[in-house]
Protein backbone atom coordinates (compact mmCIF):
# COMPACT_ATOMS: atom_id res chain seq x y z
CA UNK A 1 0.00 0.00 0.00
CA UNK A 2 1.29 3.48 -0.89
CA UNK A 3 2.02 5.76 2.08
CA UNK A 4 1.03 9.40 1.58
CA UNK A 5 3.61 11.99 2.60
CA UNK A 6 3.07 15.47 3.94
CA UNK A 7 3.91 17.01 0.61
CA UNK A 8 1.32 14.87 -1.15
CA UNK A 9 -1.40 15.77 1.32
CA UNK A 10 -0.65 19.47 1.14
CA UNK A 11 -0.53 19.20 -2.65
CA UNK A 12 -4.20 18.25 -2.69
CA UNK A 13 -5.04 21.80 -1.67
CA UNK A 14 -2.12 23.81 -2.96
CA UNK A 15 -2.32 22.49 -6.55
CA UNK A 16 -5.87 21.42 -7.49
CA UNK A 17 -4.69 20.05 -10.87
CA UNK A 18 -3.00 17.21 -8.98
CA UNK A 19 -6.40 15.95 -7.81
CA UNK A 20 -6.90 14.21 -11.16
CA UNK A 21 -3.54 12.48 -10.73
CA UNK A 22 -4.61 11.39 -7.24
CA UNK A 23 -7.81 10.02 -8.81
CA UNK A 24 -5.72 7.96 -11.26
CA UNK A 25 -3.60 6.56 -8.44
CA UNK A 26 -6.66 5.56 -6.40
CA UNK A 27 -8.50 3.86 -9.27
CA UNK A 28 -5.42 1.82 -10.22
CA UNK A 29 -5.48 -0.31 -7.04
CA UNK A 30 -7.84 -2.84 -5.57
CA UNK A 31 -10.79 -2.16 -3.29
CA UNK A 32 -8.98 -2.80 0.02
CA UNK A 33 -5.88 -0.87 -1.01
CA UNK A 34 -8.10 1.91 -2.31
CA UNK A 35 -9.73 2.46 1.09
CA UNK A 36 -6.33 2.33 2.79
CA UNK A 37 -4.94 4.89 0.38
CA UNK A 38 -7.84 7.26 1.08
CA UNK A 39 -7.33 6.72 4.81
CA UNK A 40 -3.64 7.64 4.43
CA UNK A 41 -4.61 10.79 2.59
CA UNK A 42 -6.99 11.71 5.41
CA UNK A 43 -4.37 10.94 8.09
CA UNK A 44 -1.77 13.12 6.35
CA UNK A 45 -4.26 15.95 6.07
CA UNK A 46 -5.06 15.85 9.79
CA UNK A 47 -1.36 15.69 10.68
CA UNK A 48 0.17 18.31 8.39
CA UNK A 49 -2.64 20.70 7.49
CA UNK A 50 -2.52 23.96 9.47
CA UNK A 51 -5.64 25.81 10.50
CA UNK A 52 -9.30 24.93 10.52
CA UNK A 53 -9.97 26.03 6.94
CA UNK A 54 -7.13 24.06 5.35
CA UNK A 55 -7.83 20.86 7.29
CA UNK A 56 -11.58 20.86 6.67
CA UNK A 57 -11.30 21.82 2.99
CA UNK A 58 -8.83 19.00 2.25
CA UNK A 59 -11.00 16.53 4.15
CA UNK A 60 -14.04 17.47 2.04
CA UNK A 61 -11.97 17.11 -1.13
CA UNK A 62 -11.04 13.56 -0.06
CA UNK A 63 -14.71 12.82 0.58
CA UNK A 64 -15.50 14.15 -2.89
CA UNK A 65 -12.83 11.84 -4.33
CA UNK A 66 -14.42 8.87 -2.58
CA UNK A 67 -17.87 9.85 -3.86
CA UNK A 68 -16.62 10.28 -7.43
CA UNK A 69 -14.72 7.02 -7.19
CA UNK A 70 -17.85 5.15 -6.07
CA UNK A 71 -19.92 6.52 -8.95
CA UNK A 72 -17.22 5.58 -11.46
CA UNK A 73 -16.97 2.03 -10.10
CA UNK A 74 -20.73 1.62 -10.50
CA UNK A 75 -20.44 3.02 -14.03
CA UNK A 76 -17.73 0.43 -14.73
CA UNK A 77 -19.92 -2.44 -13.42
CA UNK A 78 -22.82 -1.42 -15.67
CA UNK A 79 -20.60 -0.88 -18.71
CA UNK A 80 -17.96 -3.59 -18.55
CA UNK A 81 -16.63 -2.94 -22.03
CA UNK A 82 -16.06 0.80 -21.48
CA UNK A 83 -12.88 2.38 -20.17
CA UNK A 84 -12.57 4.15 -16.83
CA UNK A 85 -11.78 7.39 -18.67
CA UNK A 86 -15.35 7.41 -20.08
CA UNK A 87 -16.80 7.88 -16.57
CA UNK A 88 -18.45 11.35 -16.31
CA UNK A 89 -17.07 11.88 -12.79
CA UNK A 90 -13.59 11.02 -13.99
CA UNK A 91 -13.90 13.49 -16.83
CA UNK A 92 -14.95 16.22 -14.40
CA UNK A 93 -11.96 15.61 -12.15
CA UNK A 94 -9.63 15.60 -15.14
CA UNK A 95 -11.14 18.86 -16.46
CA UNK A 96 -8.53 21.56 -15.60
CA UNK A 97 -10.90 24.04 -13.98
CA UNK A 98 -13.13 21.62 -12.07
CA UNK A 99 -10.80 20.93 -9.09
CA UNK A 100 -10.19 24.65 -8.65
CA UNK A 101 -13.94 25.35 -8.89
CA UNK A 102 -14.66 22.61 -6.34
CA UNK A 103 -12.04 23.98 -4.00
CA UNK A 104 -13.50 27.48 -4.33
CA UNK A 105 -16.97 26.22 -3.43
CA UNK A 106 -15.61 24.29 -0.46
CA UNK A 107 -13.69 27.28 0.87
CA UNK A 108 -16.75 29.49 0.38
CA UNK A 109 -18.83 27.11 2.49
CA UNK A 110 -16.14 26.87 5.15
CA UNK A 111 -15.30 30.58 5.36
CA UNK A 112 -18.07 31.50 7.89
CA UNK A 113 -17.05 28.58 10.09
CA UNK A 114 -13.35 29.50 9.92
CA UNK A 115 -14.13 33.14 10.68
CA UNK A 116 -16.18 32.11 13.72
CA UNK A 117 -13.38 29.82 14.93
CA UNK A 118 -10.73 32.53 14.57
CA UNK A 119 -12.89 35.08 16.36
CA UNK A 120 -13.50 32.61 19.16
CA UNK A 121 -9.77 31.94 19.47
CA UNK A 122 -8.96 35.65 19.48
CA UNK A 123 -11.62 36.36 22.10
CA UNK A 124 -10.32 33.64 24.38
CA UNK A 125 -6.73 34.77 23.88
CA UNK A 126 -7.50 38.38 24.64
CA UNK A 127 -9.47 37.50 27.76
CA UNK A 128 -6.72 35.27 29.12
CA UNK A 129 -3.73 37.52 28.45
CA UNK A 130 -4.48 41.00 27.18
CA UNK A 131 -0.92 42.21 27.65
CA UNK A 132 0.39 39.78 25.06
CA UNK A 133 -2.03 40.76 22.32
CA UNK A 134 -0.56 42.32 19.23
CA UNK A 135 -1.24 46.02 18.91
CA UNK A 136 -1.88 47.61 15.51
CA UNK A 137 0.70 50.35 14.87
CA UNK A 138 -0.86 53.75 14.51
CA UNK A 139 1.06 54.35 11.31
CA UNK A 140 -0.70 51.42 9.61
CA UNK A 141 -4.13 53.01 9.41
CA UNK A 142 -4.97 53.96 5.81
CA UNK A 143 -4.67 57.66 5.08
CA UNK A 144 -3.03 58.52 8.40
CA UNK A 145 -0.29 61.15 8.06
CA UNK A 146 2.82 61.11 10.24
CA UNK A 147 2.97 64.06 12.61
CA UNK A 148 5.65 66.00 14.47
CA UNK A 149 4.54 64.26 17.68
CA UNK A 150 5.81 60.98 16.17
CA UNK A 151 8.93 62.53 14.64
CA UNK A 152 9.88 66.24 14.75
CA UNK A 153 11.22 66.00 11.20
CA UNK A 154 7.61 66.05 9.95
CA UNK A 155 6.95 69.37 11.72
CA UNK A 156 8.11 72.94 11.36
CA UNK A 157 7.61 76.51 12.55
CA UNK A 158 5.46 77.92 9.71
CA UNK A 159 5.59 81.44 8.35
CA UNK A 160 3.41 83.90 10.23
CA UNK A 161 1.75 85.21 7.06
CA UNK A 162 1.45 83.87 3.52
CA UNK A 163 3.15 85.75 0.72
CA UNK A 164 0.86 87.33 -1.89
CA UNK A 165 0.17 85.36 -5.04
CA UNK A 166 1.23 81.83 -5.92
CA UNK A 167 4.72 80.87 -4.71
CA UNK A 168 6.89 79.03 -7.23
CA UNK A 169 8.69 76.58 -4.95
CA UNK A 170 11.80 74.98 -6.43
CA UNK A 171 13.58 71.96 -5.00
CA UNK A 172 16.50 74.08 -3.77
CA UNK A 173 14.19 76.65 -2.13
CA UNK A 174 12.32 73.88 -0.36
CA UNK A 175 15.60 72.57 1.06
CA UNK A 176 16.65 76.05 2.21
CA UNK A 177 13.31 76.72 3.88
CA UNK A 178 13.35 73.39 5.66
CA UNK A 179 16.87 73.98 6.98
CA UNK A 180 15.66 77.26 8.49
CA UNK A 181 12.24 76.23 9.79
CA UNK A 182 12.01 72.47 10.17
CA UNK A 183 11.32 71.45 13.76
CA UNK A 184 14.00 68.74 13.93
CA UNK A 185 16.70 71.20 12.85
CA UNK A 186 15.53 73.87 15.28
CA UNK A 187 15.43 71.46 18.22
CA UNK A 188 18.94 70.24 17.42
CA UNK A 189 20.15 73.83 17.24
CA UNK A 190 18.68 74.55 20.66
CA UNK A 191 20.38 71.43 21.98
CA UNK A 192 23.75 72.89 20.98
CA UNK A 193 22.98 76.00 23.06
CA UNK A 194 22.11 73.77 26.00
CA UNK A 195 25.40 71.87 25.58
CA UNK A 196 27.28 75.16 25.52
CA UNK A 197 25.63 76.14 28.79
CA UNK A 198 26.65 72.83 30.36
CA UNK A 199 30.25 73.49 29.31
CA UNK A 200 30.28 76.88 31.05
CA UNK A 201 28.72 75.34 34.14
CA UNK A 202 31.55 72.81 34.42
CA UNK A 203 34.15 75.48 33.72
CA UNK A 204 32.86 77.62 36.59
CA UNK A 205 34.09 75.00 39.09
CA UNK A 206 37.65 75.58 37.86
CA UNK A 207 37.62 79.39 37.67
CA UNK A 208 38.09 81.80 40.62
CA UNK A 209 35.03 83.10 42.42
CA UNK A 210 35.38 86.74 43.49
CA UNK A 211 32.86 88.58 45.65
CA UNK A 212 32.61 91.97 47.36
CA UNK A 213 30.33 92.97 50.20
CA UNK A 214 29.77 96.06 52.32
CA UNK A 215 27.92 95.91 55.63
CA UNK A 216 26.97 98.25 58.44
CA UNK A 217 26.16 96.39 61.68
CA UNK A 218 24.55 97.62 64.88
CA UNK A 219 23.78 95.01 67.50
CA UNK A 220 23.26 94.20 71.16
CA UNK A 221 24.65 90.94 72.57
CA UNK A 222 23.34 88.95 75.56
CA UNK A 223 26.32 87.71 77.56
CA UNK A 224 24.19 85.32 79.58
CA UNK A 225 22.98 83.66 76.42
CA UNK A 226 26.60 83.20 75.39
CA UNK A 227 27.46 81.58 78.76
CA UNK A 228 29.23 84.49 80.44
CA UNK A 229 27.99 84.67 84.05
CA UNK A 230 29.32 85.22 87.58
CA UNK A 231 30.16 81.54 88.08
CA UNK A 232 32.83 81.79 85.43
CA UNK A 233 34.34 84.92 86.85
CA UNK A 234 33.96 84.89 90.67
CA UNK A 235 33.91 88.32 92.17
CA UNK A 236 33.44 90.03 88.85
CA UNK A 237 30.24 91.80 88.02
CA UNK A 238 29.34 91.17 84.38
CA UNK A 239 26.58 93.03 82.62
CA UNK A 240 23.72 90.93 81.33
CA UNK A 241 23.75 92.69 77.94
CA UNK A 242 26.65 94.14 76.02
CA UNK A 243 25.95 97.08 73.77
CA UNK A 244 24.45 98.42 71.74
CA UNK A 245 27.49 98.87 69.53
CA UNK A 246 28.08 99.14 65.78
CA UNK A 247 30.80 98.54 63.18
CA UNK A 248 31.35 99.01 59.43
CA UNK A 249 33.02 96.38 57.17
CA UNK A 250 33.88 96.64 53.44
CA UNK A 251 35.58 93.48 52.14
CA UNK A 252 36.52 91.61 48.97
CA UNK A 253 36.85 87.80 48.96
CA UNK A 254 38.12 85.27 46.46
CA UNK A 255 38.23 81.48 46.30
CA UNK A 256 40.02 79.17 43.89
CA UNK A 257 40.05 75.39 43.57
CA UNK A 258 43.72 74.71 42.90
CA UNK A 259 43.37 71.01 42.18
CA UNK A 260 40.25 68.92 41.51
CA UNK A 261 40.79 66.17 38.98
CA UNK A 262 37.10 65.28 38.95
CA UNK A 263 36.10 68.80 37.92
CA UNK A 264 38.86 68.92 35.31
CA UNK A 265 37.66 65.72 33.66
CA UNK A 266 34.04 66.85 33.81
CA UNK A 267 34.96 70.04 32.01
CA UNK A 268 36.80 68.12 29.32
CA UNK A 269 33.79 65.88 28.89
CA UNK A 270 31.49 68.91 28.56
CA UNK A 271 33.74 70.30 25.79
CA UNK A 272 33.35 67.01 23.93
CA UNK A 273 29.62 67.19 24.65
CA UNK A 274 29.39 70.50 22.84
CA UNK A 275 31.15 68.95 19.84
CA UNK A 276 28.67 66.06 19.94
CA UNK A 277 25.78 68.53 19.87
CA UNK A 278 27.31 70.22 16.82
CA UNK A 279 27.66 66.88 15.04
CA UNK A 280 24.09 65.98 15.96
CA UNK A 281 22.96 69.29 14.48
CA UNK A 282 24.77 68.50 11.24
CA UNK A 283 23.25 65.03 11.18
CA UNK A 284 19.78 66.46 11.84
CA UNK A 285 20.20 68.89 8.95
CA UNK A 286 21.12 65.98 6.67
CA UNK A 287 17.98 64.16 7.78
CA UNK A 288 15.94 67.30 7.13
CA UNK A 289 17.35 67.41 3.59
CA UNK A 290 16.49 63.74 3.11
CA UNK A 291 12.94 64.15 4.42
CA UNK A 292 12.35 67.32 2.40
CA UNK A 293 13.77 65.79 -0.76
CA UNK A 294 11.64 62.69 -0.34
CA UNK A 295 8.48 64.74 0.27
CA UNK A 296 9.17 67.02 -2.71
CA UNK A 297 9.83 64.04 -4.98
CA UNK A 298 6.63 62.38 -3.79
CA UNK A 299 4.73 65.55 -4.67
CA UNK A 300 6.33 65.58 -8.14
CA UNK A 301 5.34 61.95 -8.66
CA UNK A 302 1.79 62.73 -7.51
CA UNK A 303 1.62 65.63 -9.98
CA UNK A 304 2.81 63.34 -12.77
CA UNK A 305 0.12 60.81 -11.85
CA UNK A 306 -2.51 63.55 -12.12
CA UNK A 307 -1.28 64.53 -15.59
CA UNK A 308 -1.16 60.90 -16.71
CA UNK A 309 -4.63 60.24 -15.32
CA UNK A 310 -6.00 63.27 -17.18
CA UNK A 311 -4.55 62.01 -20.45
CA UNK A 312 -5.99 58.56 -19.84
CA UNK A 313 -9.42 60.06 -19.08
CA UNK A 314 -9.31 61.95 -22.37
CA UNK A 315 -8.32 58.80 -24.27
CA UNK A 316 -11.03 56.71 -22.60
CA UNK A 317 -13.62 59.43 -23.26
CA UNK A 318 -12.74 59.54 -26.95
CA UNK A 319 -13.00 55.75 -27.17
CA UNK A 320 -16.36 55.82 -25.41
CA UNK A 321 -17.72 58.42 -27.81
CA UNK A 322 -16.47 56.42 -30.79
CA UNK A 323 -18.07 53.22 -29.47
CA UNK A 324 -21.36 55.08 -28.93
CA UNK A 325 -21.35 56.41 -32.48
CA UNK A 326 -20.58 52.97 -33.92
CA UNK A 327 -23.35 51.37 -31.87
CA UNK A 328 -25.85 53.96 -33.06
CA UNK A 329 -24.70 53.28 -36.62
CA UNK A 330 -25.26 49.58 -36.08
CA UNK A 331 -21.69 48.52 -36.78
CA UNK A 332 -20.69 47.72 -33.18
CA UNK A 333 -22.48 45.73 -30.44
CA UNK A 334 -23.72 47.28 -27.21
CA UNK A 335 -21.12 45.40 -25.20
CA UNK A 336 -18.40 47.54 -26.81
CA UNK A 337 -20.12 50.72 -25.64
CA UNK A 338 -20.64 49.30 -22.16
CA UNK A 339 -17.03 48.18 -21.93
CA UNK A 340 -15.79 51.60 -23.06
CA UNK A 341 -18.04 53.36 -20.54
CA UNK A 342 -16.71 51.21 -17.71
CA UNK A 343 -13.14 51.98 -18.76
CA UNK A 344 -13.95 55.70 -18.96
CA UNK A 345 -15.43 55.80 -15.46
CA UNK A 346 -12.52 53.77 -14.08
CA UNK A 347 -10.08 56.34 -15.44
CA UNK A 348 -12.19 59.14 -13.96
CA UNK A 349 -12.04 57.46 -10.55
CA UNK A 350 -8.26 57.12 -10.80
CA UNK A 351 -7.95 60.77 -11.78
CA UNK A 352 -10.04 61.85 -8.76
CA UNK A 353 -7.91 59.73 -6.42
CA UNK A 354 -4.67 61.04 -7.97
CA UNK A 355 -5.83 64.64 -7.61
CA UNK A 356 -6.68 64.11 -3.95
CA UNK A 357 -3.34 62.42 -3.29
CA UNK A 358 -1.47 65.30 -4.95
CA UNK A 359 -3.26 67.85 -2.77
CA UNK A 360 -2.32 65.91 0.36
CA UNK A 361 1.30 65.60 -0.76
CA UNK A 362 1.45 69.39 -1.15
CA UNK A 363 0.11 69.81 2.39
CA UNK A 364 2.78 67.44 3.73
CA UNK A 365 5.49 69.32 1.83
CA UNK A 366 4.29 72.68 3.17
CA UNK A 367 4.33 71.23 6.69
CA UNK A 368 7.91 69.97 6.37
CA UNK A 369 9.39 73.15 4.87
CA UNK A 370 7.46 75.60 7.09
CA UNK A 371 5.08 77.28 4.65
CA UNK A 372 2.02 79.06 5.99
CA UNK A 373 -0.99 76.69 5.84
CA UNK A 374 -2.81 79.21 3.62
CA UNK A 375 0.12 79.72 1.27
CA UNK A 376 -0.65 78.87 -2.37
CA UNK A 377 2.33 77.36 -4.16
CA UNK A 378 3.30 75.33 -7.19
CA UNK A 379 6.15 72.92 -7.77
CA UNK A 380 8.64 74.72 -9.96
CA UNK A 381 11.11 71.81 -10.31
CA UNK A 382 10.29 68.72 -12.35
CA UNK A 383 13.60 66.84 -11.75
CA UNK A 384 13.79 65.00 -15.09
CA UNK A 385 15.83 61.85 -15.42
CA UNK A 386 19.58 62.41 -15.23
CA UNK A 387 21.91 59.43 -15.48
CA UNK A 388 24.11 58.96 -12.44
CA UNK A 389 27.23 56.77 -12.56
CA UNK A 390 27.32 54.29 -9.69
CA UNK A 391 30.46 54.98 -7.56
CA UNK A 392 32.85 52.38 -6.20
CA UNK A 393 31.73 50.67 -2.98
CA UNK A 394 34.97 50.85 -0.99
CA UNK A 395 35.60 54.46 -1.93
CA UNK A 396 32.06 55.42 -0.96
CA UNK A 397 32.30 53.65 2.39
CA UNK A 398 35.56 55.39 3.27
CA UNK A 399 34.10 58.74 2.27
CA UNK A 400 31.10 58.06 4.48
CA UNK A 401 33.33 57.30 7.47
CA UNK A 402 35.07 60.65 6.98
CA UNK A 403 31.91 62.70 6.33
CA UNK A 404 29.12 61.19 8.41
CA UNK A 405 28.29 63.39 11.39
CA UNK A 406 26.63 60.59 13.33
CA UNK A 407 29.86 58.58 13.12
CA UNK A 408 31.88 61.54 14.41
CA UNK A 409 29.31 62.06 17.17
CA UNK A 410 29.55 58.39 18.16
CA UNK A 411 33.35 58.66 18.31
CA UNK A 412 33.21 61.76 20.50
CA UNK A 413 30.53 60.16 22.63
CA UNK A 414 32.98 57.34 23.32
CA UNK A 415 35.71 59.83 24.27
CA UNK A 416 33.27 61.69 26.55
CA UNK A 417 32.32 58.42 28.24
CA UNK A 418 36.00 57.69 28.91
CA UNK A 419 36.42 61.12 30.49
CA UNK A 420 33.29 60.59 32.59
CA UNK A 421 34.70 57.33 33.90
CA UNK A 422 37.98 59.09 34.75
CA UNK A 423 35.97 61.81 36.49
CA UNK A 424 34.06 59.24 38.53
CA UNK A 425 37.30 57.53 39.59
CA UNK A 426 38.69 60.93 40.63
CA UNK A 427 36.16 60.97 43.45
CA UNK A 428 38.78 59.08 45.47
CA UNK A 429 41.39 61.83 44.93
CA UNK A 430 42.03 64.77 47.33
CA UNK A 431 41.22 68.36 46.42
CA UNK A 432 43.08 71.58 47.24
CA UNK A 433 41.29 74.93 47.74
CA UNK A 434 42.54 78.44 48.41
CA UNK A 435 40.44 81.31 49.82
CA UNK A 436 41.36 84.88 50.83
CA UNK A 437 39.68 88.13 51.82
CA UNK A 438 40.82 91.72 52.36
CA UNK A 439 38.89 94.72 53.65
CA UNK A 440 38.55 97.59 56.07
CA UNK A 441 36.59 97.43 59.30
CA UNK A 442 35.88 100.02 62.00
CA UNK A 443 33.29 101.62 64.21
CA UNK A 444 32.13 103.86 61.38
CA UNK A 445 33.07 104.40 57.70
CA UNK A 446 35.50 107.25 58.56
CA UNK A 447 37.31 105.24 61.21
CA UNK A 448 38.43 101.91 59.71
CA UNK A 449 41.51 99.69 59.71
CA UNK A 450 42.61 97.26 56.98
CA UNK A 451 42.42 93.50 57.70
CA UNK A 452 42.87 90.33 55.63
CA UNK A 453 42.78 86.53 55.87
CA UNK A 454 44.17 83.69 53.73
CA UNK A 455 42.97 80.05 53.95
CA UNK A 456 44.35 76.92 52.33
CA UNK A 457 42.31 73.68 52.54
CA UNK A 458 43.33 70.15 51.61
CA UNK A 459 40.28 67.86 51.50
CA UNK A 460 41.13 64.12 51.69
CA UNK A 461 38.13 61.79 51.16
CA UNK A 462 38.19 58.79 53.50
CA UNK A 463 34.71 57.27 53.40
CA UNK A 464 31.80 58.58 51.37
CA UNK A 465 29.26 55.82 51.80
CA UNK A 466 29.89 54.09 48.44
CA UNK A 467 28.93 57.15 46.37
CA UNK A 468 32.15 57.12 44.35
CA UNK A 469 31.82 53.39 43.70
CA UNK A 470 28.31 53.86 42.33
CA UNK A 471 29.51 56.70 40.10
CA UNK A 472 32.28 54.47 38.73
CA UNK A 473 29.84 51.64 37.98
CA UNK A 474 27.46 53.96 36.12
CA UNK A 475 30.30 55.53 34.16
CA UNK A 476 31.64 52.11 33.20
CA UNK A 477 28.20 51.07 31.95
CA UNK A 478 27.92 54.27 29.92
CA UNK A 479 31.36 53.61 28.43
CA UNK A 480 30.38 50.13 27.30
CA UNK A 481 27.18 51.47 25.80
CA UNK A 482 29.17 54.07 23.87
CA UNK A 483 31.52 51.37 22.59
CA UNK A 484 28.60 49.25 21.40
CA UNK A 485 26.93 52.25 19.76
CA UNK A 486 30.17 53.16 18.01
CA UNK A 487 30.43 49.69 16.47
CA UNK A 488 26.76 49.75 15.51
CA UNK A 489 27.00 53.14 13.79
CA UNK A 490 29.99 51.97 11.79
CA UNK A 491 28.08 48.90 10.62
CA UNK A 492 25.01 51.04 9.90
CA UNK A 493 27.03 53.36 7.68
CA UNK A 494 28.32 50.39 5.71
CA UNK A 495 24.75 49.12 5.32
CA UNK A 496 23.43 52.55 4.27
CA UNK A 497 26.08 52.95 1.58
CA UNK A 498 25.55 49.44 0.22
CA UNK A 499 21.78 49.90 0.13
CA UNK A 500 22.11 53.29 -1.56
CA UNK A 501 24.40 51.90 -4.28
CA UNK A 502 22.07 48.96 -4.89
CA UNK A 503 19.09 51.32 -5.12
CA UNK A 504 20.97 53.55 -7.56
CA UNK A 505 21.76 50.65 -9.88
CA UNK A 506 18.29 49.11 -9.62
CA UNK A 507 16.44 52.40 -10.07
CA UNK A 508 18.53 53.33 -13.11
CA UNK A 509 17.76 50.00 -14.75
CA UNK A 510 14.07 50.35 -13.88
CA UNK A 511 13.89 53.78 -15.51
CA UNK A 512 15.36 52.44 -18.76
CA UNK A 513 12.94 49.50 -18.85
CA UNK A 514 9.97 51.70 -17.88
CA UNK A 515 10.73 54.23 -20.63
CA UNK A 516 10.87 51.45 -23.20
CA UNK A 517 7.65 49.94 -21.84
CA UNK A 518 5.83 53.27 -22.17
CA UNK A 519 6.86 53.59 -25.82
CA UNK A 520 5.81 50.03 -26.62
CA UNK A 521 2.50 50.34 -24.76
CA UNK A 522 1.62 53.58 -26.56
CA UNK A 523 2.42 51.99 -29.91
CA UNK A 524 0.23 49.02 -29.05
CA UNK A 525 -2.60 51.38 -28.04
CA UNK A 526 -2.34 53.28 -31.32
CA UNK A 527 -2.46 50.07 -33.34
CA UNK A 528 -5.39 48.67 -31.37
CA UNK A 529 -7.33 51.93 -31.88
CA UNK A 530 -6.67 51.73 -35.62
CA UNK A 531 -7.82 48.12 -35.70
CA UNK A 532 -10.97 49.00 -33.79
CA UNK A 533 -11.72 51.95 -36.10
CA UNK A 534 -11.26 49.68 -39.12
CA UNK A 535 -13.65 47.13 -37.65
CA UNK A 536 -11.03 44.40 -37.50
CA UNK A 537 -11.57 43.80 -33.77
CA UNK A 538 -13.80 44.87 -30.92
CA UNK A 539 -12.76 47.40 -28.30
CA UNK A 540 -11.66 44.76 -25.79
CA UNK A 541 -8.24 44.92 -27.37
CA UNK A 542 -8.26 48.72 -27.00
CA UNK A 543 -9.27 48.54 -23.34
CA UNK A 544 -6.48 46.07 -22.65
CA UNK A 545 -4.03 48.38 -24.42
CA UNK A 546 -5.24 51.29 -22.28
CA UNK A 547 -4.61 49.24 -19.15
CA UNK A 548 -1.11 48.45 -20.39
CA UNK A 549 -0.40 52.14 -21.05
CA UNK A 550 -1.66 53.12 -17.59
CA UNK A 551 0.52 50.46 -15.97
CA UNK A 552 3.55 51.50 -18.01
CA UNK A 553 3.15 55.17 -17.07
CA UNK A 554 2.72 54.29 -13.40
CA UNK A 555 5.88 52.18 -13.52
CA UNK A 556 7.77 55.04 -15.17
CA UNK A 557 6.61 57.55 -12.56
CA UNK A 558 7.53 55.20 -9.72
CA UNK A 559 10.93 54.38 -11.21
CA UNK A 560 11.77 58.08 -11.74
CA UNK A 561 10.79 58.82 -8.15
CA UNK A 562 12.88 55.91 -6.86
CA UNK A 563 15.86 56.95 -8.99
CA UNK A 564 15.86 60.54 -7.71
CA UNK A 565 15.21 59.36 -4.15
CA UNK A 566 18.16 56.98 -4.46
CA UNK A 567 20.39 59.95 -5.28
CA UNK A 568 19.18 61.83 -2.20
CA UNK A 569 19.62 58.71 -0.07
CA UNK A 570 23.13 58.24 -1.42
CA UNK A 571 24.00 61.82 -0.48
CA UNK A 572 22.65 61.14 3.01
CA UNK A 573 24.56 57.84 3.23
CA UNK A 574 27.79 59.73 2.48
CA UNK A 575 26.96 62.42 5.04
CA UNK A 576 26.83 65.16 2.39
CA UNK A 577 23.11 65.59 1.94
CA UNK A 578 23.13 69.31 2.66
CA UNK A 579 26.03 70.02 0.29
CA UNK A 580 25.63 67.40 -2.44
CA UNK A 581 21.94 66.67 -2.96
CA UNK A 582 21.45 69.32 -5.65
CA UNK A 583 24.60 68.16 -7.47
CA UNK A 584 23.54 64.51 -7.37
CA UNK A 585 20.08 65.30 -8.72
CA UNK A 586 21.82 66.91 -11.72
CA UNK A 587 23.76 63.68 -12.27
CA UNK A 588 27.14 65.00 -11.07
Amino acid sequence: MTKVTAGQSVGIDDNPRKIGESFDEITAVGTNEREGLLANYHEAVQQFATGVTERESKTLIILALRSGLTSCLRFKERNRFMDFADCPGYRLWRFPSFPLLSLTVVLGLLFPFALWAQSSDSDSGSSSTFSGAAQIPSGQFPGQVQTSAQNPIFGSVPDAKPTPGVLQLTFGEAIERALRQNLAGLLSEYNTIEARGEKWKQLSDLLPNVNADVQEVRQKVSLQALGFNSSLFPGAKLPAVLGPFSYFDARASASQRLFDWKSIQKYRSSVIGENIAQYNLKDARDLVVLATGNTYLQAIAAAARVETAQAQVATAQALYKKATVQQQAGVAPAIDTLRAQVEYQTRQQQWIAATNDFAKQKISLARVVGLNPRQEFELASKTPYEAFPVPDLETSVQRAYSYRSDYKAAHDRLVAAQLERSSATAGYFPTLDLAANWGEIGAEPGDVLPTYAVFGTLNIPIFQGGKVHSDVLKAEASLRQAQAQMADVRAQIDQDVRNALLDLKSASDQVEVAQSSVNLAEQALTQSQDRFSAGVTDNLEVVQAQEAVATAHENLISSLYLHNLAKVSFARALGRAEEGVLEYLKGK
